[in-house]
């Protein structure tokens, strides 16, 4: 069971904060969600959320948690990262960066920007803006 931070209080003050700030309810499943992400930067499955969230002391369901982390992913909260047609992490850290996928492993790991060398982007179509690039990239052992 994993332990509970002495300042706990005050972080789960914050995250109600952070929660309102991007114009969710904070119900108690949606905070005991955020705390298990956000209490460092990781790549998770939703799987791994609710292991996380009910090791604690909550008993969130995985249609909640799914649900949740669509809708953290669709405010901007955190990044869905794809990594094949039936595997979806969720990322935390929002700084732009992108990403190596070991798939002998299922470990996903960040990549700096800068170690990914992108040409030129097509032009976007009219009326529409790029808003970013994901690079995944996959690896395995020879």
């Amino acid at each position: 069971m994993r332990q509970v931070h002495p300042n706990a209080a005050l972080e789960r003050e914050a995250v109600i904060k952070m929660l309102r700030e991007h114009h969710i309810t904070p119900t108690q499943q949606r905070v005991d969600i955020a705390m298990a992400l956000f209490e460092r930067p990781q790549h998770v499955c939703a799987d791994q959320v609710l292991v996380q969230v009910n090791a604690v002391e909550s008993l969130v369901s995985k249609a909640t948690v799914y649900n949740t982390l669509g809708l953290f992913a669709k405010k901007g909260l955190i990044r869905e990262v794809l990594v094949d047609p039936a595997r979806l992490f969720y990322d935390s850290n929002m700084t732009p960066h992108h990403h190596m996928y070991h798939t002998d492993s299922g470990i996903l790991e960040d990549v700096a920007p800068g170690q990914v060398q992108l040409g030129a982007l097509p032009d976007a179509p009219e009326g529409m803006v790029v808003e970013g690039v994901d690079v995944v990239i996959r690896v395995r052992r020879v």
